[in-house]
């Protein structure tokens, strides 16, 4: 019966990704931890912004989203939430679909990659360290910027999805 699913999948041109269990599990594990760090990374507080001595500001990715669109940076917000939450959540959910089990099309597994490949690159890190970048010279002499946890949780992510992409990629080479 199992075999006849697989000829069926097969004769349609659908195939899952070629990993070996064990890794795809381990794959997926390190993905649910991203995403975990994700989440919790763009509501943590980032860095604390102190100008005076007397007056802080802790900032999280997603405190400075809504802080964007009360002052009305409109464009601003749609480009900071799209290159720190839309992307990277949309390239977490595709790492999840070539990671799963399921068969997917090779046409659809190749597109993939190469929409990960192509676009992920915009996403999380670059954007955050141009932002902090920006504070920091702007404000070097008048404040002063403290890093936080979620700093740490959001890089995390970044670098483990990385890692996880380029493992996927290699795989799917081969």
């Amino acid at each position: 019966m199992a075999s006849e699913q697989m000829n069926e999948t097969q004769a349609k041109g659908e195939q899952p990704l070629l990993l070996v269990a064990p890794e795809a599990k381990k794959l997926r594990w390190l993905l649910l931890l991203a995403a975990a760090f994700f989440l919790v990374g763009i509501v943590t507080p980032m860095l604390t912004i102190s100008k005076f001595i007397v007056v802080k500001n802790s900032v999280s990715v997603v405190s400075g989203l809504v802080e964007l669109i009360r002052s009305g940076h409109v464009l601003l917000f749609v480009m900071v939430a799209g290159f720190s939450i839309v992307l990277p959540a949309l390239k977490i959910k595709v790492l999840y679909n070539l990671l799963s089990a399921r068969p997917i099309s090779i046409h659809k597994n190749r597109r993939n990659l190469h929409l990960m490949h192509e676009y992920g690159r915009w996403a999380m890190l670059d954007v955050m360290v141009v932002a902090v970048l920006i504070v920091t010279v702007k404000l070097g002499a008048i404040a002063s910027i403290q890093i936080h946890f979620g700093l740490y949780l959001f890089a995390a992510a970044v670098i483990l999805i990385m890692l996880i992409t380029n493992r996927v990629v290699r795989l799917s080479n081969q």
